[in-house]
């Protein structure tokens, strides 16, 4: 009964996105017929997650550990437990941003026109694709827009989840551009709702979320690489591990 009913939590919660996503529907074609209204459609998105978890009972506590200028562009990489990561980070981050996902979401209604506009997709089985991938992410930088990537470039598959050893695209990317990395923390989405929500369902409550202090890369050469990578997963880890 009670997985039933969860079940039924990650209906109403998945219903909740595409009605919200249909209700502005227009104005959201509407931005996506020139690149130049793009940063509007994030600003969008982040209505439709605060209205589609407020209106399902799942709240976002979010920590910062000091603040942060959200004028300058960031490389944000974040552990990966549950889609309600995503939502998370559009709230977190105050900045136009775009995220790197699979390419499978592709198909998804709704966080498909997000990838075919803002987002961008790729290939995890094609060296081709991650190269165009990142080489799109350089440009967005560039343009002062921060990029989200989950450096686990996966959800685990254990229940409850670890944290997975992190691919290194992302600090690469960071310390050729020079730009910050921003780690944050997914505390306990998982329990909200792990994965998609397919297997246990979801149920109302509280995520908390830890965003880390801004790692400066502007001293590092490619050489320090695998270092920023583990200097930030340890990052993550340790917060993991003091909850």
């Amino acid at each position: 009964m009670k997985i039933a009913l969860k079940r039924i939590h990650t209906y109403f919660y998945q219903f909740s996105v595409a009605f919200f996503f249909l209700l502005l529907w227009p104005v959201l074609y509407f931005l996506s017929r020139k690149p130049e209204r793009y940063k509007y459609i994030n600003q969008l998105r982040r209505l439709i997650v605060f209205l589609s978890t407020s209106i399902s009972g799942i709240f976002f506590r979010i920590k910062y550990e000091e603040e942060i200028d959200w004028k300058r562009t960031y490389i944000i990489t974040g552990n990966h437990t549950s889609n309600l990561d995503v939502s998370a980070i559009c709230i977190a981050a105050k900045s136009n941003h775009c995220f790197i996902g699979k390419e499978e979401l592709l198909s998804n209604m709704v966080l498909g026109f997000f990838f075919r506009t803002i987002d961008i997709a790729v290939n995890r089985e094609s060296k081709i694709s991650s190269f165009r991938a990142f080489k799109t992410a350089a440009e967005r930088l560039k343009n002062g827009v921060s990029v989200v990537i989950f450096p686990e470039a996966t959800i685990p598959e254990e229940y409850p989840p670890v944290l997975y050893p992190f691919k290194n695209g992302a600090f690469r990317l960071a310390i050729e551009l020079k730009i910050p990395v921003i780690p944050i923390t997914s505390i306990d989405t998982w329990k909200v709702l792990w994965d998609t929500g397919t297997k246990y369902g979801s149920r109302p409550g509280f995520c908390n979320i830890f965003v880390h202090k801004p790692v400066e890369t502007a001293h590092l050469t490619l050489d320090d690489a695998d270092t920023l990578r583990d200097e930030v997963h340890d990052i993550i880890k340790q917060k993991l591990g003091t909850v």
